[in-house]
């Protein structure tokens, strides 16, 4: 049938239905054919906190938001242009945060009477006007799976998985995208088990025809690629990119890579993905326990590894005595927290930016460390590589902070190759030297020499208890203790001479200061980019150097009037601030829900800031 095709500069699609339908992997393989095609994407995976929740459920509803187009995508969107709803529950979850005239494309098989009671709707919303404001897809989509894949011999649940594939079929014709990225993935994904493999595609591709021939589409939207420097990309989640950027470090300083972690969510994949490079010299070593996962990283350290431990929080609690000692023994170690919701178990496939106060200064007794934290998917890569440098080059343990948000999201990642990133100068001393002890420091970084064991000569002790301060001998000398806790807060503070000023968009603006932190990058920068086009008077300044904080921070915060500060949480940066640089008032801004900021709210509070005299 001929049907006009409408050009679009950017789309948020949301797909959506129970744990088992299969959203996630729908929204994954719609984002590598836009990737492919050279979109500009931006991505939220948003799981259930509860491993099994009823079916049906709005507690059990999984979603996979996707923002992509050709210019502008900055986050996943506030609210989708389009909602696949898979069942009432994905529906009821959200209708709250539907745009007018919103595409909801909906399976009526799943829409029974008990359906609809269990999912909380009174009457059946495809007929009760709930829905009078937008453009509903209605379709037999279980029921047409089946048909299309009768003649292959599959049981009715293995058939009745395949609906989501014929779901986003039609979701790919809806965009005009080509199906044959997702085509090649069933092939290559399902070599030994074909029928699976061709069933999948079966109901790809009956999918994709319904939605041309059905009279309830009556165009098709289009996406022009964005403009991008030249180069090869690939789609890459936070957690692939940091597993990738501990790879490059590890090349780089010429040492090989040792990850000591027990799986935790959302951090688990940085582990999984180090399993697939054995060939690049990564060794994954999967401990019984959090303790064990970093007392393993500290012991490969102290062999003259670069060692990696990952975890979020309810683990980085577990792992604090240890980090403790990486911090007295000065050995190099990365510790990174892909933050999730808390306190305890928490909110565990949430987002949350609720670990700062516990990272800056979550140990016992005077135990300064390196915090930064990376914003966006794709730069994990190069905050994971300037985790590693800092903790070579200085000899101290860092901490890494990530979000679920990150590690979960996906963008597109321009791959780079050695010769494009810095070198990494680790202080390793590997022949005996007649002037050497073990706590002799670097004048400029008050960083001491590392040392393998096992070269004549330079044997030494180590452990936790306090160090005499050149021999590195147990001292429990007053005056040594007070100048050792000196020394360790000043190595850690004279990072800030080895690390880049502290940048900020909004030269002329003189009136509003907005400042963030971590994952919230993407979505602040649209927010206050938007206000800024308006010709409002408004900057913004992102960290990512935590502690130490750049060195021309205050000279900055010294430009504005209001300093406004947003994160999820209750107020942690803020804090940091008013201890770090107290000559400065804070504002805040925090939302503590699990899920991300939005950019309509950013910029009512923004506004709100700025018409105040």
């Amino acid at each position: 049938m001929d049907k006009s095709k409408t050009i679009l500069d950017s789309v948020v699609i949301k797909f959506a239905g129970d744990s088992g339908d299969g959203m996630q992997l729908a929204g994954t393989l719609f984002t590598d054919t836009t990737a492919v095609l050279g979109n500009a994407i931006a991505t939220f995976p948003d799981f259930p906190s509860e491993i099994r929740a009823p079916q049906g459920t709005v507690a059990g509803v999984s979603g996979f938001q996707i923002h992509f187009g050709s210019s502008g995508v900055h986050s996943p969107g506030d609210a989708p242009d389009v909602l696949v709803a898979m069942n009432p529950a994905a529906l009821k979850a959200n209708l709250h945060n539907l745009k007018p005239a919103c595409i909801i494309l909906v399976d009526i098989d799943s829409f029974g009477k008990k359906d609809i009671e269990k999912a909380g709707f009174t009457d059946n919303p495809l007929t009760d006007n709930t829905l009078s404001d937008y453009k509903v897809i209605e379709g037999p989509i279980t029921s047409l799976t089946k048909a299309a894949l009768a003649d292959l011999g599959l049981d009715n649940k293995s058939a009745d998985r395949c609906k989501n594939m014929f779901t986003l079929g039609m979701v790919f014709w809806l965009f005009s995208e080509p199906l044959e990225q997702t085509i090649q993935f069933f092939e290559q994904k399902f070599k030994k088990n074909p029928v699976i493999g061709q069933a999948n595609i079966l109901a790809l591709k009956s999918g994709y025809n319904y939605a041309l021939t059905i009279e309830a589409v009556k165009t098709s939207f289009t996406i022009l690629p964005a403009k991008k420097a030249s180069g090869t990309y690939r789609n890459i989640t936070g957690n692939q990119a940091t597993a990738w950027g501990f790879m490059a470090a590890a090349k780089k300083a010429g040492k090989p890579l040792f990850l000591g972690s027990y799986p935790i969510t959302p951090a688990t994949d940085i582990m999984h993905e180090l399993t697939k490079h054995k060939w690049a010299g990564a060794k994954v070593f999967q401990a019984e326990d959090e303790i064990a996962g970093i007392c393993s990283a500290i012991g490969a350290a102290f062999a003259g590894n670069i060692a990696i431990t990952t975890t979020s929080g309810p683990g980085m609690a577990l792992k604090t005595e240890a980090i403790g000692l990486a911090i007295m023994t000065e050995l190099p170690i990365v510790i990174v927290n892909v933050q999730r919701g808390g306190p305890s178990t928490g909110l565990p496939t949430k987002t949350e930016q609720s670990d700062l106060m516990q990272a800056v200064w979550g140990r016992n007794g005077e135990s300064p460390i390196v915090v930064i934290s990376a914003s966006t998917p794709a730069d994990c890569f190069d905050w994971a590589f300037e985790a590693t440098r800092i903790a070579l080059e200085h000899m101290t343990p860092v901490i890494l902070l990530t979000e679920s948000y990150l590690g979960n999201g996906a963008e597109p990642w321009k791959i780079k190759t050695l010769s494009d990133l810095p070198q990494i100068k680790p202080l390793t001393l590997d022949a005996f030297d007649a002037d050497w002890k073990p706590y002799k420091r670097d004048e400029a970084k008050l960083a001491r020499k590392w040392v393998a064991p096992g070269i004549e000569g330079l044997q030494h002790r180590i452990g936790g208890l306090e160090k005499d301060a050149q021999t590195g001998n147990v001292s429990h000398n007053p005056q040594n203790h007070g100048v050792m806790v000196d020394i360790r807060k000043e190595k850690v503070a004279r990072v800030a001479n080895f690390i880049p000023d502290q940048k900020y968009k909004g030269k002329d603006a003189k009136k509003l200061l907005v400042v963030g932190w971590g994952g919230q990058f993407g979505i602040l920068f649209g927010a206050v980019n938007d206000l800024q086009k308006e010709g409002k008077y408004i900057a913004f300044t992102h960290f990512n150097y935590i502690n130490p904080l750049p060195k021309n921070t205050a000279e900055i915060f010294a430009k504005f009037d209001k300093i406004l500060v947003c994160e999820l949480n209750s107020g942690q940066f803020a804090n940091y601030l008013r201890a770090t640089l107290p000559q400065f008032k804070y504002e805040q801004f925090n939302k503590v829900q699990g899920l991300p900021f939005k950019i309509s709210e950013l910029k009512n509070k923004f506004n709100e800031l700025l018409e105040e005299k």
